[in-house]
């Protein structure tokens, strides 16, 4: 199969390692220069040092040339770089599945990927979600990893999931789009308080309870937005919750922890040198959750600490100091 990678980041880097095991693929960055420097040193140094890619990997800044004789595209750009992505390839008149593993919502719409994706191509429903709890380097070292694929078109997620499917890289499917895309979106804004309250070193205890009542945001904002209670209980919801809040290697993590260090946000974007969905997911998740009627407190507070307006250690205490209400609330 040959499988055409639009996006070039560690995510993309590592699902290109791990595929070209048994695919065709071409990586596609949109920076010729990016392109040149990965095609010369067969490594992408800017995102993903220290993995090398097989020499059988394409690579190339010519969306035309990636996407000829592709049998399935995988889009990893940043969700804010999805609604042009999908349009560039409509440019090249191009019919094929798609699938997208980006994680957040669009920042001036507050929309999910697939809501994108009804907008700017074509090819729904021959579409999908890939998402779960999966760090870059772990896929690229070939440890194991589960993944969902969410489609409406449940033929088209099995068939999809099972080409994508391997011993080390399981591939669940699923018919619940929105529910993977929430999850998988709104962990990233728990994540951040969780690395927060671990960096001001409020404990285990204190991590456990950011960590379940993040799930419970995430849960209803997640089914009054369509989604299903069983996603949440998932690998695309608590899975993924998990991993991204205990994980040193999440990038998430790493900015609640540098938030709680005093480091100001500008200084930690520019240390990470990577984007940390969360930071830009946080203010639409709230918008959201104020338009439906539901109340979010920690997205709130990560609001207010990425917007200068609270201290890291006073947001954290504002929500430890809640007034006291039913588990299940």
């Amino acid at each position: 199969m040959r499988i055409a990678v639009l996006g070039a980041g560690a995510w993309g880097s590592a699902l290109a390692i791990c595929l070209s095991n048994r695919h065709s693929i071409c990586v596609w960055t949109k920076d010729p220069t990016h392109a040149f420097e990965m095609k010369t040193q067969r490594i992408n140094q800017r995102f993903f040092p220290g993995y090398s890619f097989p020499e059988t990997i394409e690579i190339t800044s010519v969306l035309s040339e990636a996407l000829d004789c592709a049998h399935l595209t995988i889009i990893v750009v940043p969700v804010a770089g999805l609604r042009e992505t999908l349009r560039a390839i409509a440019a090249n008149n191009v019919s094929m599945p798609v699938v997208w593993g980006c994680k957040g919502f669009e920042s001036k719409t507050c929309y999910l990927p697939h809501q994108i994706a009804k907008e700017e191509t074509t090819l729904w429903p021959n579409c999908g979600v890939l998402s779960g709890p999966s760090f870059a380097e772990e896929v690229a070292q070939g440890l194991p990893t589960a993944l969902t694929l969410a489609s409406n078109d449940s033929d088209f997620s099995s068939r999809v999931a099972a080409e994508l499917h391997s011993s080390r890289l399981r591939i669940y499917t699923s018919q619940d789009v929105v529910g993977v895309e929430t999850g998988g979106a709104v962990k990233n804004v728990i994540t951040i308080a969780v690395g927060i309250s671990d960096g001001i070193g409020f404990g285990h205890n204190a991590r456990a309870a950011l960590i379940t009542r993040g799930l419970m945001e995430m849960t209803r904002l997640g089914l009054s937005l369509g989604g299903k209670t069983e996603t949440f209980m998932g690998l695309a919801g608590v899975g993924d919750l998990i991993l991204t809040s205990t994980g040193d290697l999440s990038r998430n993590r790493q900015v609640g922890l540098l938030l709680a260090s005093g480091k100001t946000l500008q200084d930690i974007l520019n240390e990470l040198g990577h984007v940390a969905e969360g930071v830009h997911t946080a203010q639409s998740v709230l918008e959201l959750g104020n338009r439906l009627g539901i109340e979010m407190p920690i997205t709130d507070a990560v609001c207010g600490i990425l917007q200068g307006r609270l201290s890291a250690r006073a947001a954290v205490e504002v929500l430890l100091n809640r007034e006291q209400k039913s588990e299940v609330y």
